[in-house]
């Protein structure tokens, strides 16, 4: 999120990038184990920036991009990025809408969890709700377990 602000606030110059990745690596990803994480994730949002820029302005058309905070403005992106091009395996839709909300929350103004909220739920049920059916299976004893009321019901009402 850092570098994504700095590259966007310092005029969006990707010849930047690589040095921004860098710096702020190793000013803020102490412990990281592996970083290449990171780096693709910043490539992949700014590898699609004029598609990302598209979808916000549609879904959030009372407001300009170039009006929109620099934080939420990166914030959008990076949500809207992992829900449209991110594994969903590892990063299911809702969790990437619920990381981005709380980043726009540590990182933006007093509304922009709303803000951001909002927009990308609307992009997320525009997109049709991927992921929404998703559920942790249930273990075998509870799925084959019926409920017991219904049967006595039954039986009282012959």
């Amino acid at each position: 999120m850092q570098s994504l602000y700095e590259w966007d606030f310092k005029g969006r110059h990707d010849e930047m990038l690589a040095e921004i990745l860098e710096h702020n690596i190793k000013e803020f990803g102490a412990g990281i184990d592996d970083p290449s994480f990171i780096a693709q994730l910043v490539k992949g949002v700014i590898d699609h920036v004029p598609e990302l820029d598209k979808i916000i302005e549609k879904a959030a058309p009372q407001w300009p991009l170039d009006q929109i905070a620099i934080v939420d403005r990166n914030v959008l992106r990076l949500g809207l990025f992992e829900l449209l091009f991110g594994n969903r395996e590892e990063v299911p839709p809702k969790v990437a809408i619920n990381e981005a909300i709380e980043l726009a929350k540590s990182f933006g103004g007093d509304s922009s969890g709303k803000f951001v909220n909002g927009v990308l739920g609307t992009i997320y049920r525009e997109i049709g709700e991927p992921g929404k059916d998703d559920s942790p299976k249930r273990k075998d004893k509870e799925a084959s377990e019926e409920p017991e009321d219904n049967n006595q019901q039954e039986d009282s009402q012959s």
